[in-house]
Parts: C-alpha cells; structure tokens; sequence
C-alpha cells in the first residue's frame, strides 16, 4: 500500500492514442483468475543473465516487460487468464523505486522495465492468447523527494503537476480516524521521506489525473487497472477517475472493517477484499482455527457490498507477509490457496505463491522468481493447475455458473467446511497435514446428486438422493468436486 503509483504511456507514445481497446467490462472480470506480478522480480529477457538478487534486496534486479513476456507459458499453464503488473510510469532517480511506486512522470515509461513499445508488446500478446492486462496505478501521490526539492515548495521536477499548489501541504497522517487527516496529509513520517500527495481537491489536478488515465489505458490497450491507496483520496474523485478508465477498476482500501471498506464500492467497480483476507488468513494459519469468523465475514460482506463477486480475493501481496512465512504446513497453504480459486469473488494469486516463496514483511516478500528456475513440477504449481483447469472448464457457462454463484455452506465443524456453488462442492480442511484422516458426513440433499470427482485426487464419490454422503480428507488436504459427466475435454483427470 505504502507504494503505489500509477502506469502510463510516453509523450512519445502519443501515436498510440487512438488505437482502440476491447475493454473488458467488469462483469467480463468475474470469471478471471489474475496472476499479479512485480515486474523488476519475476523474469529478464530471453539471453539475459539475471542479478543475483538476494531476498530482502531493495534495489532493481533487472525483471522487465520483455522478460514477462518470455515466461508467459508459464503463467497461462498453470491456467491464469489475467496478469496485473506493478506500475509502469517514470519513478524517482533511486534504486529503491524498483517496486514502481514512487512516480516522478506519468507520461513516461520506466526505462528500468524497458519501452513504451515493449509495454505495448507485452499487451499485444496477452491478448494474443485471450489474457487480459491489468496495471497497477496510483492517484493519490508522486515519489519522494527529487534531487532535494519538496513538491510543497519547488515540484517542478515532477511531471505534469509540477505546482506547489498541485499538493496539500505537508503533514503527517495522526490520526487514522479523522478522514480529512488521512486523505490530506502523506504518506511517510517526514517530509523527507513522504510521498508529496495531489490535491485532488484541485481542478487541474483531478482533471489532469482523469485525462492520463484514459490515456494510460488507450495507449496500452489495458484491460483493468489495480488502484493503489484508494482511502487516502475523497471519495467523489473516483467515479471520474473510474469512469474515464472505461475499464475495470479494483481499488486497495487498507481495512479489514466492512462497514469502512464497503462504501467505496459505490464510487468504484471492485475492492481489494481486505475484510476477507485477514480471517481467511487466520483460518489457516494454524491446525484447528475453525471457520465460524470466515463464514460470519462472507455473510456480512454480502450484505454490506454492492457487488461481493466484483471484490478481488488474495492470500499474499506486495504489502503482506507470504502466508508461508507464518506456517510451513503446505497442506494448509493449499487450503487457504483452494479457496481463493473457489471461494465468491475474483481470484488473486501473488507471483511467487506457486513456489512456496515465505518471505516475511516488505522487502522479503519481493524475491526474484528466477530463483526457482520456474519450476512447473512444484507442489503448489501442480495444485494451481490443477484446480484452475475447472475453472477454465466452466468459465463460458452463462447459466449455473458456480465461479460466478454465490456460496452456500453445506457442513462445518472444528477443522472442516464445506460449501457448494451450484455442481461445484468445495471440501477444506484446517486440520493440517499431519491430522488424522477426516470422514464428513453431508447431508445427500445438500448436494448434486451423481457421480463427483475431486478435480485434485482424482477420486469419485456417488451421491443419491437421501441419506448421508462421506467426503474423506486424507492428510489434511482440500477436495474440488463436479460431476464427472460434465468434465468431458477439460483435461481434468483423463477426461
């Protein structure tokens, strides 16, 4: 969250403006599973040898657009239809800026990550292969300082607001329960190391940020954009900035209180469903936690949001420790990763995920993924596949669609639940994975009656039409059941 900032084009991109987009309607974004990325970590072009890049480093390691679009079979195989990329623009004149947030031009390409005609590139050929393009931007703030200058005093360095009156005066956020307080002072503790924050307030400047952002998404053929510290701007500058996007926007509103988050999705497509993630976090980040706190906070979701599918589901990101980094049980992590893909809402799952990656709090979380030699035959990697290639099974459906079905809770008890979205039955276990063998009983009506086969074993269960029906857990692991008649030419288990 602290970093942020926004992806665009380049004065000498002004050619691309009027290239058309298939912009992707949000209603589109339902069905997608996003694979987001920091560009400077996850892969160098084609013949280049990578920087060492120890975990923890703070510094640009090489990653590139290029480099992303050498490794996009790895992305697609493992069933990922959408990629989201940290910011694109201009940042700063400091190694640190590596994570991109810290914008100096909006109207230049960060030449760390290569051109604006390799962005484009990398956008020709996701969609080459039905993928979509989602950025990372930001409209709250620009990067530190430049070469001494404050943006409060002399921001002539930054481009296009490069007036002092361009910004609020500096201050610091004290107090997070006065929102005038945090949507007007900056981020950082000093005026040295803050992040100068746009007065959005101002005319020029909200109109400004509106004509880049079009421009950003016109130039890139963007599909989606991941909108950085959304809570730290007034609420009526975003159905604009929304709105000349002209696409899907997900906004990161830093709470787990819905009653504070929830409002934002009425000026805003989707959410970075923080409410979620911090009991979906606590549900598996030890044998036994129990279900009841996630259960009770999807049901509150559903009542206090506009649109729960629209919401953006993730267990890591940038700003968060990985989920490895506070257990090493697998079992576990599979759990928590099973529901993402399964659970209402649109999947997110941090580079890195697939290979087990446990760095802690912000820089260890941002390891280069060169590291693993992409490996296709990690555990994690092959459970990705595994229950994403349902999701790509059923994604066309218009009708029944159980990616796009609300949940409804069929059992739950201490250590597991289980819920059903319409053909799909999603067993999860907490129990760990050196818990005995679990034998759940479910009600037969609960669920759709025939033949199931879990998607991740292989095996099948038969369901009638009355009595009790035995999900087993072996070892603590998840269980993705359909009904093996529908699973025809998925690839799912021989079918």
């Amino acid at each position: 969250m602290h970093f942020a900032h926004i992806g665009s084009l380049l004065a000498a991109s002004v050619a691309l403006m009027g290239s058309s987009v298939d912009a992707a309607t949000p209603a589109a974004w339902k069905t997608r599973t996003i694979y987001q990325i920091v560009t400077d970590r996850f892969g160098v072009a084609n013949g280049v040898t990578p920087s060492s890049c120890g975990a923890g480093t703070n510094v640009y390691c090489g990653g590139t657009f290029q480099g992303i679009i050498s490794k996009l079979d790895y992305i697609a195989n493992m069933g990922f239809d959408a990629i989201w990329i940290s910011p694109v623009v201009t940042n700063v004149d400091s190694q640190n800026a590596y994570h991109g947030y810290w914008s100096q031009d909006l109207y230049s390409i960060n030449s760390h990550f290569g051109s604006a005609s390799d962005l484009q590139a990398l956008s020709s050929a996701l969609h080459s292969r039905g993928m979509y393009l989602m950025v990372d931007v930001v409209a709250n703030h620009m990067g530190q300082q430049v070469n001494g200058n404050y943006a409060s005093n002399n921001p002539s360095a930054y481009k296009p607001f490069n007036q002092p009156s361009h910004y609020h005066p500096f201050c610091t956020i004290s107090n997070y329960n006065n929102q005038t307080n945090v949507e007007q002072c900056w981020l950082g503790s000093s005026q040295s190391d803050g992040l100068p924050d746009l007065n959005t307030e101002n005319p020029t400047v909200y109109n400004g940020l509106y004509t880049w952002v079009k421009s950003l998404v016109g130039n890139y053929s963007i599909d989606g954009l991941r909108v950085d510290t959304v809570k730290h701007v007034r609420k009526d500058f975003w159905p604009g900035f929304n709105s000349n996007a002209g696409v899907y926007c997900t906004g990161e509103v830093l709470s787990g209180d819905p009653a504070y988050v929830s409002p934002y999705q009425g000026v805003m497509d989707g959410i970075l469903n923080y409410p979620i993630f911090y009991p979906l976090t606590r549900a598996f980040q030890k044998p036994a936690q129990g279900f009841t706190e996630m259960k009770n906070m999807i049901n509150t979701i559903r009542s206090q949001f506009k649109d729960p599918m629209l919401l953006t589901n993730f267990l890591e990101n940038q700003d968060q420790p990985r989920f490895p980094s506070l257990t090493g049980d697998r079992a576990l992590a599979k759990n928590a990763i099973t529901y993402l893909l399964t659970g209402d809402g649109i999947p997110i799952i941090y580079y890195g995920q697939e290979q087990s990656f446990n760095g802690g709090n912000d820089p260890y979380n941002r390891e280069a993924l060169w590291t693993s030699n992409y490996n296709t035959q990690s555990e994690m990697y092959q459970h990705i596949v595994k229950v994403n290639k349902l999701r790509k099974a059923v994604k066309g459906l218009t009708t029944n669609n159980p990616i796009t079905t609300p949940l409804t809770s069929v059992y739950d008890d201490s250590q597991a639940w289980v819920f059903r979205k319409v053909g799909m039955v999603v067993a999860l276990s907490s129990a760990g994975s050196s818990g005995a063998t679990q034998n759940l009983y479910v009600q037969a009506s609960s669920l759709p009656s025939g033949q199931l086969q879990d998607v991740i074993s292989c095996k099948t269960i038969s369901v009638g039409t009355s009595g009790t029906v035995t999900i087993q857990l072996t070892g603590g692991q998840p269980a993705v059941y359909y009904p093996s008649g529908s699973l025809g030419g998925s690839g799912i288990c021989g079918h």
